[in-house]
This record gives C-alpha cells, structure tokens and sequence, in this order.
C-alpha cells in the first residue's frame, strides 16, 4: 500500500519493555464513536454515551490498567462553532487539553465519507505540532472491505493535505470489539515511560458526583432532546448518608438540582402532574445505585437559572 501504514495486527513487544502510563483522548465529530470506544477499552461504561453532541461536558478519564502500561483517557468536550460563551469556553478546554494529551485519537467512522466536520477538526489538529495523532477508523462492522479501504486511503489523504503523518490508522469495531485491543497496544509505545499514575482499581477518576449529575441530566434530556437541547445543567448539592441506618442497610441521600433557562421549560422537564419528572428521579435513580454499588434516595428539584449559557457567573456556580 505504499507509504500508509494500516495496522491491522500487533508485534509483541518484548517482556521488559519500561511501564510507560500516560494521557489519550480521543476527538471526532458526534456520533463518530468515542464513547463506545472509550467504554471497549475500559471495559466498563465510563463516558456518557448519547447520540447528542456536547453531552460530555467534563473531562471524564477512563483508565486502562495492563502490565505493561496505564493509559489514561480523557474525554474532551467536542470541538464546534462556537455560538455562546459557552461554546467559546468548551473550545478552549478542547485546545488546551490537546497540547496536554501525549496521543490524539481521531474517530471517523468508517460508514460515513469524510465531511466539513471532520475537515474542522483535522485543521485545528495540523495546528498542534507536537503531539502524535492516531487516525481511528470506528464502526468498521457496518461497511464491505471496498468502502473500508476507500475511507482509509481518504484519511491517509486528508493528512498529507493538511502536511501531518498520521503516527498509526487503525480500523476498530468497538461494538464487535475487533481490533480494540491492538489499538491499545499501537497507543501504548508513544506514552512516556513512568510508573502508573493511578491505583488499580481506578477506572476514572471523575468526581462522583459529577458522574451523577451527568446521569441525571442524560436522563432529564430524554426524549425531550429537541425541545431543550443544551439548556440544562445538573448540579448534585450534597450527598449524605442517611443517618441511623443500620450498617448492612446503608441508604445516600442526594439533593440535586436541575437547571433551566426559562419558566416555560419548566413544563417540559415536570410533565403533567410530575410524571415526567418522577420518571427521570426513577430512571437516574437506578443509574446512580448502579454506579455506587449502594441504595440511593434522589431528591429532584427544577430551577431556572436565566440563560445560564451566557452569563459567566453562573456558568462558574455549574461548574464551567
């Protein structure tokens, strides 16, 4: 295939190689697969999937602990057009995160041709000189062989445009779960060596109640994604344990908020009679014992906080 370089098998490394532990992240348009694939690597849901853009808002790492390396994977914010304060700080996080990182994953999936979106990304890639780029070629299950290689010749293509190699391209099915393995052992070599930087048991060392908040905002957003797309943030205000319980019966109590931008959508989140909003605390509720392995009573509450997108102030208080 001339100069590309399509990995599609690992050489084995020799047994005392250095343990190298270091940071990824992955980057791509919405939907190109990042979270599923994060969650293939780590074996355990850590990202928030949903097929809405922006919905992982906060840098939530998941870990890959192997002998030979710890790799840590940060998961950006995506990268967009930048419409409100908002946006414009999300871009700035996604920048500064990129120089940091010591290898950049761009997902494209293979079943769609490349477009501007992706083009958006590429150059704001070309940019950041330093750090090596892996070109990952995701959902590889839903195409022929034929269209396989034509993306892959495309996103050689696309490299040389932008005049940068492409450290690794690697096509991964992280719903077949092909080739997700060499992928991490094609990342692992351009890590630093060091010792791990995380304890074992660790596989992310996002805050929890920022991983709550986040599962009862994906809840909150169901089904009404079209109506409030991005105008909704959750903040947990306090997680206690339920006093006088007995040891074997432990019970948490979460007081969280959620926040809206208008009265008018208060309707929206409530529901009639506060269906909808009892559905969300039960849905979420599940969700969250899932996550703390221990019972959990939820209590809700909806606020408005007017257009919080663009007032710096409280953007601070929700934690942007």
């Amino acid at each position: 295939m001339g100069a590309m370089s399509v990995r599609t098998q690992s050489s084995k490394k020799s047994p005392e190689a250095a343990h190298r532990a270091g940071f990824a992240c992955f980057v791509g348009r919405p939907n190109a697969g990042k979270s599923t694939l994060t969650n293939a690597l780590v074996g355990q849901k850590v990202a928030i999937t949903a097929d809405q853009p922006q919905t992982t808002r906060h840098t939530v790492r998941g870990i890959v602990h192997r002998p030979d390396a710890q790799l840590i994977l940060v998961d950006t914010p995506g990268l967009h057009k930048p419409r409100t304060l908002l946006g414009q700080r999300l871009n700035d996080i996604v920048r500064t995160t990129w120089a940091e990182v010591d290898v950049i994953g761009f997902c494209l999936p293979a079943n769609e041709k490349l477009g501007p979106g992706d083009r958006f990304i590429a150059k704001e890639l070309a940019s950041i000189k330093k750090t090596p780029k892996i070109a990952i070629v995701t959902k590889t299950d839903l195409v022929d062989s034929k269209t396989l290689a034509e993306q892959l010749i495309a996103i050689d293509q696309l490299g040389k445009e932008l005049g940068f190699e492409w450290a690794e391209i690697v096509p991964v099915s992280a719903v077949a779960d092909k080739q997700v393995d060499l992928l991490a052992d094609l990342i692992v070599p351009l890590l630093p060596e060091g010792p791990a930087l995380y304890p074992e048991g660790d596989l992310t060392d996002e805050p929890e109640q920022v991983m709550i908040a986040e599962l009862i905002r994906e809840a909150a957003l169901e089904g009404v994604r079209d109506e409030l797309p991005h105008s909704i943030a959750v903040v947990v205000e306090e997680m206690l344990p339920r006093e006088d319980r007995p040891a074997d019966k432990p019970l948490l109590d979460i007081h969280a908020f959620v926040y809206i931008e208008r009265p008018s959508q208060k309707g929206i989140i409530i529901g009639p009679k506060g269906k909808r909003l009892k559905e969300v605390g039960i849905k979420s509720r599940k969700q969250i014992e899932a996550l703390l392995g221990t019972p959990v009573f939820l209590d809700l509450h909806v606020k408005v906080a007017k257009d919080w997108q663009r007032d710096p102030r409280q953007l601070r208080k929700l934690g942007f």
